[in-house]
């Protein structure tokens, strides 16, 4: 058996693809969740500790005799007092006590185009974070992915049900914005190619394809049946409709920073493409599962 790494997450998306690829190379994997209690499917492969972000000995302890740390731990919306503020102060407790259990490395799962006076919380936050892991003193590798995709995400999935059961579906503005889907397995196969690295780098994790946000929705209409008629709105009421839907599924369904950084062009690489996976394949082969259910942020974090 080879040597220990832990994962953020594990029970997640990009964190259970990390974990599945850490496994097939013959890896031991701890995982540090805040629902330690949830089903595992990884099942005895995979140890389980909590992330306590308030037990600073206990996280030590639990990163113990790792030599590779993956993180994916952030908040994609302050919920329950939870802020993005507390969000950067965590993680910094997170890499002191990585650097205190004698941690080899940590990659770590950003965004791309983050920045330190970005004007949108989410983007400077995660800038912030990124700082915090270059200033301590760990060797480390940052993986800046686009717009993450797989089934029941909730982006591109929750996109799919509204043309699914909605007679109309709003783009906010032109639409002439773009973004650049990369595959969730492709994320996770670089950053297990990081961790074996020695070097401190950057990367960007970008999809071989770059779309319109209205040739975006228009694929996936096309694509999965969807009947909605699409509609040019206001930023304002895309905003609007969101939260009444969001309303109606118990869910965060779409916030101010995400329109923003979508709408400011945020979610395109700035380099070449690192994924290999195509979203329109990729659909293509998936449409018939895709939108058939709501992929809920709140329930699946916070239930």
């Amino acid at each position: 058996m080879g040597g220990l790494d832990v994962v953020t997450g594990a029970f997640g998306f990009t964190g259970r693809y990390i974990t599945a690829r850490l496994l097939r190379l013959g890896r031991r994997v701890r995982t540090l969740t805040g629902h330690p209690d949830r089903p595992n499917p990884f099942g005895a492969a995979v140890e389980v500790a909590p992330l306590n972000f308030a037990d600073q000995a206990g996280l030590v302890k639990s990163l113990s005799g790792a030599e590779t740390l993956y993180n994916t731990y952030w908040v994609r919306f302050p919920y329950r007092g939870v802020t993005f503020n507390d969000a950067v102060a965590n993680s910094r407790r997170l890499f002191a006590a990585a650097r205190a259990a004698g941690v080899r490395r940590v990659v770590h799962i950003s965004i791309v185009n983050p920045s330190p006076d970005s004007p949108l919380p989410y983007f400077r936050g995660k800038a912030l974070v990124e700082e915090a892991l270059i200033t301590s003193g760990l060797a480390y590798a940052i993986v800046r992915p686009t717009v993450i995709f797989w089934p029941e995400d909730i982006f591109f999935n929750n996109i799919a049900w509204m043309l699914r059961r909605f007679p109309v579906f709003g783009i906010p503005g032109d639409g002439n914005y773009c973004l650049q889907p990369v595959f969730v397995d492709d994320v996770a196969r670089l950053a297990v190619e990081l961790g074996r690295r020695e070097d401190d780098l950057i990367v960007e994790a970008a999809g071989p394809e770059v779309y319109t946000f209205k040739g975006l929705v228009r694929l996936i209409a096309e694509k999965v049946g969807g009947r909605a008629r699409l509609v040019h709105v206001p930023p304002g009421v895309a905003l609007l409709a969101a939260g009444l839907i969001g309303r109606l599924v118990g869910d965060v369904v779409l916030t101010r920073d995400e329109l923003s950084g979508l709408m400011a062009n945020l979610l395109v690489a700035s380099g070449p493409a690192t994924g290999e996976v195509t979203f329109s394949r990729w659909l293509g082969e998936n449409a018939h599962r895709v939108g058939l259910a709501y992929a809920s942020e709140v329930r699946r974090h916070y239930a």
